[in-house]
């Protein structure tokens, strides 16, 4: 069960990578899901910045790319991840299908966290005078930064998963570890450990995430 101690230092180094792809592909994230989960809710029927046209095409992007299976998306993506990074294999290479594949995942949750804040605290702000970049950062934004951080949480579990997926494609990290010397060479004790360090490590995520909501959340 134990393995070698060239294996645990492969294990180290796997694992920096998928903290890697997960901190940087989660980042991004981050930055590009919120203002289009936010230009989401606005641009509807009914809300401050309200464009049929604009929302409509916004939601069939996040719907296309929500849609399409991470594994396939990688490899559509390849000619683009080429040309961001220059190479559609490694680490960083593995980021920009990550940073595809969640932002519209992400901006998804954002709206929905978004449209639970209670319409008489924007009216409120309204009535007193609130312009629209008011409302977004000192209503919207606070009000629903609870929900928006289990949002962040759940996401970035899910990137831990995709992040396995890509080692199908050599993304690097624990998944291209557990497919490379876990089932191709036929190790089952390094299959096992990287599957186990892969578990604590979105036990770890859920875990900090659910508290780190719970402290903020003031209702």
């Amino acid at each position: 069960m134990w393995l070698e101690p060239s294996e645990w230092t492969q294990l180290f180094e796997a694992a920096l990578e998928t903290l890697y792809m997960v901190g940087i592909s989660g980042l991004f994230t981050v930055i590009l899901g919120i203002p289009l989960g936010i230009f989401l809710v606005l641009t509807d029927k009914g809300q401050l910045l309200e464009n049929r046209i604009l929302n409509i095409i916004l939601s069939v992007i996040v719907n296309v790319f929500r849609s399409i299976p991470f594994i396939i998306l990688m490899v559509l993506l390849i000619p683009f991840t080429r040309k961001i990074v220059g190479t559609p294999i490694g680490s960083t290479a593995a980021t920009v299908p990550l940073i595809v594949g969640a932002a519209p995942f992400f901006a998804r949750l954002v709206e929905t966290s978004l449209r639970e804040v209670n319409k008489g605290v924007i009216e409120a702000a309204l009535s007193m005078g609130a312009n629209i970049r008011q409302i977004i950062f000192k209503v919207y934004l606070p009000e629903a930064m609870p929900s928006i951080l289990s949002g962040i949480t759940v996401t970035l579990v899910a990137l831990i998963s995709y992040s396995a997926m890509a080692g199908v494609l050599g993304g690097g990290g624990l998944g291209n570890m557990a497919i490379i010397y876990g089932y191709q060479l036929y190790n089952t004790p390094v299959m096992l450990v990287t599957t186990a360090v892969i578990l604590l490590l979105v036990q770890l995520v859920q875990t900090l995430g659910d508290h780190i909501s719970k402290r903020i959340d003031k209702k």
